[in-house]
């Protein structure tokens, strides 16, 4: 009668012995859209597509560990099985990717569609993980917390905060000074001074509370647009069987195409949102201005592309390639 038991139990355990759980670690607020626009749709995309053999957990707000910038080491190692993160948090590692940060390589709404059609041209760099999506979010804009930026001299003496290297370099030639921080910290950074203001894409003024310490949102020039991925764990993936690694893959693809779409339409609505706020200003730069920031990060932007090429990277190659050349 024991013998009996224990092979039903056995048999009645077996798919779940099989069943496998994947963890997605994201720094982000629990409250973030990412969670119901992305996250929930590529879950259920990968149970459905593999029976319920695979899952996706979602561990939000750094449950995983803290610090965004150690999303990358922290798939490589095992914490955790797939990540979302910037690849500016980790520029060095990243060159190529961050050529999408620079002004007019991508548009904000066709830029995703043109990663993916070329992603492929990025495999060297994602190499130690396996890379699940890629997407871009919204133009970045200039949040200011007191001082109206209505021209390139306003900008003069200012410490911006910066998601990455190449930003930083676009900002330090419109004439501030930029500050490497991930997104968590520019809230308080902002409202004790230690900052004076940050390029970030409009969907924070929600997602991070920013509309609460910012008076100026500055847009109308060519500016950079932040990626961020999810990438994850070679050993997780190679645990999973040939279908379901495919089932994986087309959901990520499926989730950078949403992802962009979400964040373009989040960060429509809050702005109009901040607009609309009393004692809040939207800055659009007159033509005449907007010019004197393009031809200040024109340099930039051949600079970067010339190093890139010059390292064997194919950076002129990969650039044409998104513009459709």
């Amino acid at each position: 009668m024991f013998i009996k038991t224990l092979t039903a139990a056995l048999v009645l355990a077996a798919p779940m012995a099989m069943a496998d759980e994947l963890k997605l670690a994201d720094f982000q607020p629990p409250t973030h859209f990412v969670v119901d626009q992305v996250y929930a749709p590529f879950a259920a995309t990968i149970a459905e597509k593999t029976g319920g053999d695979v899952t996706v957990t979602t561990y939000m707000g750094g449950e995983l560990g803290p610090g965004p910038v150690e999303q990358y080491n922290r798939t490589v190692e095992g914490v955790t099985d797939i990540a979302f993160g910037l690849p500016g948090y980790t520029a060095s590692t990243f060159p190529k990717t961050l050529l999408t940060e620079l002004p007019g390589v991508i548009s904000a709404d066709t830029g995703t569609a043109a990663v993916q059609a070329n992603v492929d041209m990025l495999s060297d760099e994602y190499r130690r993980v396996v890379l699940v999506g890629l997407w871009n979010n919204a133009p970045n804009l200039l949040f200011t917390a007191e001082k109206p930026v209505r021209s390139l001299d306003d900008l003069t003496g200012l410490k911006i905060r910066v998601p990455s290297r190449n930003a930083g370099l676009v900002v330090e030639a419109w004439g501030a000074t930029p500050v490497s921080m991930p997104a968590p910290e520019i809230y308080n950074a902002m409202q004790t001074g230690v900052i004076d203001g940050a390029m970030i894409d409009a969907t924070t003024l929600r997602a991070f509370k920013l509309a609460e310490v910012t008076k100026y949102i500055t847009m109308g020039m060519d500016t950079t647009i932040s990626s961020f991925f999810m990438i994850m764990n070679r050993d997780s993936f190679g645990d999973l069987s040939g279908d379901q690694q495919q089932a994986v893959l087309a959901a990520g693809k499926d989730a950078s195409l949403a992802a962009n779409k979400a964040w373009m339409g989040v960060a429509e609505k809050a702005l109009a949102e901040f607009e609309a706020t009393e004692g809040k200003e939207v800055i659009t730069l007159s033509s005449d201005e907007a010019a004197k920031f393009n031809a200040a990060s024109a340099p930039v932007v051949e600079k970067v592309i010339a190093e890139a090429d010059a390292q064997g990277l194919g950076a002129g190659d990969y650039v044409a390639a998104l513009k459709g050349n």
